[in-house]
């Protein structure tokens, strides 16, 4: 296993993280466990969670799997999304992360979380208040780093610039959707995060499975498949034109002996700001695909080439300019 350094922190974690977002739904506690013990018994120290994913039945999961084992991994949480009806289940607001992460910590059976993210931004609450919260939560040892998700770039300068100015606890971390297919996070968000040492934890860099190999343009859907089930992963990405993208990198890993999975983590984490790449697994066979990508460092003249089979779009600036944050879902 290789770990590395999160951003500018102290804080050290494995290069391939295991996300829990199958846990509670997809995957049943038994199947939760196993594949959490196998991760940790690879070397996989980073457990990502949230208190969103299946309404909290996620954290349970993991707090259970991780029964005498809490110490041998970095857990994380997420915060913001909506976790009930009324404008006060949401966000960043003082009144509902102090309730949130309580309510974490009680499923998670543990007295800390080792890295609390901000799951999505909030355009109401000022981010003065949330990093002021956030900020007494490590004082209080509930929390020990913060970090940000689904930021964008002007967002993240933002919350580094009032850490700054208000001597408070800063964002070490950024999750964003990154991978071969979706790579627009490589003209803002990875530039502001070099810049100011904030470590990105990519997520679906493998695309729900489309940049495993898993799909094929001409193959019909297992009524089972995450692409039946939740049609909303694959909006924009599963089409004629990518699954030409993935047909041409599938050939370029297999003439290198190597896989199409093993492929696109490498490529992704062979960028500087990038710290760690969260995958979902459903069985631990899975993650010694993923695993496997470490052993793989891509040279220069391969990352050009797939930056020409699979290459970033040239960013629309003023398209960018006039992006707003999305809401968090107040009702």
């Amino acid at each position: 296993m290789e770990y590395r350094q999160v951003g500018s922190s102290g804080l050290e974690i494995s290069a391939i993280g295991l996300g829990c977002t199958n846990f509670g739904t997809r995957a049943t506690d038994e199947q939760a466990a196993e594949i959490i013990h196998a991760a940790i018994e690879r070397g996989i120290t980073l457990v990502d969670t949230a208190n969103s994913y299946s309404a909290g039945k996620s954290e349970e999961a993991v707090g259970r799997a991780l029964r005498g084992r809490r110490d041998q991994v970095i857990l994380t949480s997420k915060f913001a999304q909506p976790m009930g009806e009324g404008p006060m289940n949401c966000g960043g607001s003082r009144h509902h992360i102090m309730r949130a992460v309580e309510d974490s910590l009680r499923r998670l059976q543990t007295d800390r979380i080792d890295l609390y993210q901000m799951h999505i931004p909030d355009p109401v609450v000022p981010i003065e208040e949330t990093l002021r919260t956030l900020d007494d939560l490590i004082r209080q040892g509930k929390v020990r780093y913060i970090g940000s998700s689904c930021f964008e770039a002007w967002q993240l300068a933002e919350a580094e610039w009032t850490s700054r100015t208000s001597s408070l606890e800063r964002f070490i971390s950024t999750q964003c959707h990154y991978s071969l297919l979706t790579r627009d996070v490589e003209h803002h968000v990875l530039p502001v995060c070099e810049k100011y040492g904030i470590g990105v934890l990519p997520f679906f860099s493998l695309e729900s499975g489309l940049l495993t190999g898993k799909y094929r343009a001409d193959g019909e859907l297992p009524p089972d498949a995450r692409a039946a089930k939740f049609p909303q992963f694959f909006f924009g990405v599963m089409n004629e034109a990518n699954f030409a993208k993935i047909e041409a990198l599938h050939e370029f890993a297999a003439a290198r002996g190597r896989t199409l999975t093993e492929l696109s983590l490498a490529s992704i984490l062979a960028k500087p700001a990038v710290s760690a790449v969260v995958v979902g697994a459903m069985s631990p066979q899975q993650l010694d695909g993923s695993v496997a990508a470490l052993d793989w460092k891509l040279t220069p003249e391969e990352l050009a080439e797939i930056d020409e089979i699979a290459p970033s779009p040239v960013p629309n600036w003023l398209s960018f300019l006039h992006r707003t944050a999305a809401p968090v879902g107040r009702t």
